[in-house]
C-alpha cells in the first residue's frame, strides 16, 4: 500500500505542479492573442490614417485641378440685329432677332465685348445667308443657335484663345 500512496503523492504531486505551470502557459497565450490584436489594432488605425490623409491629399489635388464652382451664369444680350434673308420666290423676306448668349466664365463678357463689332459682323453674314425655310422649324432653329454660337465663340485674331459660350438664346425671332 505503501507503494500506491507513493505513486499517489507523484499523482497529486503532478497535478498540483500541472495547474501552475498550466497558468503560465494559458497567460503567455493570452499575452500573445493580447499583443496581435494590438499590433492588428495599430495597423488599421495607420491604414485609416493613411487612407484620410491620402484621400484628403487627392482631394485637395483633385480639387486644386478643377476649376472653382462656377457662379450663377450670366445672360450677356446682344442689340437686335434685322437682316434680308435669300430668297427663291421673288418676295423680299427679313429675319429679326434678338440674342443672349448665356456665359458662364466671368471674363467671357468682357472678351465679347471688346470684339463686339467683329462678332455683330460674323452673325449678320451668317443670317443673311439663310432661306426663311432653313430657320422655319425648331430644328432650323437650333441648328441656328449651334452656328452662331461656334461663330461667336471662334477668335476674331490669330494665336487668341476661343471665348467659351455655354449656349446662344433666341429673345427675339421674327421672319418677314
Amino acid at each position: 500500500m505503501h507503494a500506491t500512496s507513493h505513486h499517489a503523492r507523484i499523482h497529486m504531486a503532478s497535478t498540483t505542479a500541472n495547474p501552475p505551470a498550466d497558468k503560465p502557459a494559458s497567460s503567455g497565450k493570452f499575452k500573445r492573442i493580447a499583443l496581435i490584436a494590438v499590433i492588428a489594432l495599430g495597423a488599421a488605425a495607420a491604414a485609416a490614417a493613411g487612407m484620410y490623409v491620402f484621400m484628403g491629399r487627392q482631394g485637395a489635388t483633385h480639387a486644386s485641378a478643377e476649376p472653382a464652382p462656377l457662379a450663377a451664369p450670366v445672360f450677356f444680350p446682344l442689340d437686335p440685329l434685322t437682316v434680308n434673308l435669300q430668297s427663291d420666290d421673288g418676295v423680299q423676306h427679313y429675319l429679326r432677332v434678338g440674342l443672349s448668349l448665356k456665359l458662364t466664365d466671368p471674363k467671357a463678357q468682357e472678351q465679347l465685348t471688346a470684339r463686339m463689332p467683329e462678332i455683330r459682323s460674323r452673325v449678320l453674314l451668317a443670317l443673311s445667308n439663310k432661306h426663311p425655310e432653313d430657320i422655319a422649324t425648331p430644328d432650323g432653329k437650333q441648328a441656328l443657335a449651334q452656328q452662331l454660337r461656334n461663330l461667336i465663340e471662334e477668335p476674331t485674331q490669330p494665336g487668341n484663345q476661343r471665348t467659351k459660350v455655354d449656349d446662344v438664346l433666341f429673345t427675339e425671332f421674327v421672319v418677314q
